[in-house]
């Protein structure tokens, strides 16, 4: 009787057959389990790190009460057991168990040899045979403060995180968006326990956004995480002013700033005396040699401003 096999599409977009991808080896003891009567079908080829999976099937109904193991082994590795359960009278069975890494899945009762390597079959004198080694795919975590990030001038910026499963010497990198695209800033080497710092200078002023990606390996696939928002301020000189008459730009912002060459209504964040806040340009000035910001009273409150002093923005 040749073997059954049966492997449910994921609902998400991109996932595959767990017949996809697997390596000849794999392939090959699919061959010589033909005579198979353990049928599997795992829930979703691609999960998360440390989701679980849904193994069901049946095996011959002569296999009713026995137990079976649900089994997982790396390419070339032993088989472990993940979890067990009972066949039902009529053979079928059901089986969950979490997942760390990407590995082969397969069904076996314990009467067949475990010692036997991922894509291998021992056959035993008793027992039911093991069903083909299915493949599943687990995506890597990354563990990373997401935080908005405010930098100085050209002080570094620092990004520590962790990649899981915790294996040492994986590249990851520290990645900024300009525009609709991601350019690379920083890379680094994963450490113990899966720890990795990356560190970068910022290139210019203005805010951008950070994430931190992993392009994947054969223990587990492709991921990315958002790392904050970065913020890079300059030192400028401010003063402050009234905006009670009318402002060159037709318009009061309730927190206003001006400046002689920004586009009206433009965002500027200021840091003063470990206050931030956020203004609008909204009117020209100020026209005094060195500076270059006149916060109206409202924005000059919010931020404990007074007189004429040096302020962080960002632009």
């Amino acid at each position: 009787m040749r073997t059954k096999v049966k492997a449910r599409h994921a609902a998400t977009a991109g996932a595959l057959t767990l017949a996809i991808g697997i390596p000849a080896i794999a392939l090959g003891a699919g061959t010589s389990q033909a005579q198979s009567a353990t049928v599997i079908n795992v829930s979703h080829t691609h999960v998360g790190y440390g989701d679980r999976v849904a193994v069901t099937g049946t095996t011959s109904p002569s296999a009713a009460g026995q137990q079976l193991e649900l089994e997982y082994a790396q390419n070339g590795s032993a088989w472990r057991r993940l979890a067990t359960t009972t066949a039902a009278s009529n053979g079928s069975y059901r089986l969950r168990a979490k997942l760390y890494r990407s590995g082969f899945l397969r069904v076996a009762t314990p009467a067949i040899a475990t010692a036997a390597t991922a894509g291998a079959l021992t056959t035993a004198s008793s027992g039911v045979p093991a069903s083909v080694s299915q493949r599943g795919i687990v995506r890597s975590k990354l563990v990373v403060g997401s935080a908005p990030r405010n930098v100085l001038g050209s002080r570094p910026v620092g990004v520590d995180g962790r990649l899981l499963p915790q294996v040492p010497g994986r590249r990851v990198v520290l990645e900024a968006q300009s525009g609709r695209a991601w350019r690379t800033v920083a890379h680094a080497r994963t450490r113990a326990g899966g720890r990795f710092a990356l560190r970068f200078v910022p290139g210019g002023l203005g805010s951008e956004r950070l994430r931190v990606r992993f392009a994947g390996d054969a223990a587990s696939a492709r991921t990315a995480a958002p790392s904050g928002l970065l913020t890079v301020y300059q030192p400028t000189v401010a003063s402050w002013y009234s905006d009670g008459a009318g402002t060159a730009c037709g318009f009061h912002a309730g927190l206003g700033v001006a400046n002689k060459t920004l586009p009206c209504g433009t965002k500027v964040t200021f840091v003063y005396g470990g206050r931030r806040v956020t203004a609008t340009v909204d009117d020209r000035g100020p026209f005094v040699a060195g500076r270059t910001w006149d916060l109206n009273q409202s924005t000059a409150a919010a931020l404990g401003f007074g007189g004429v002093a040096t302020v962080w923005s960002s632009r």
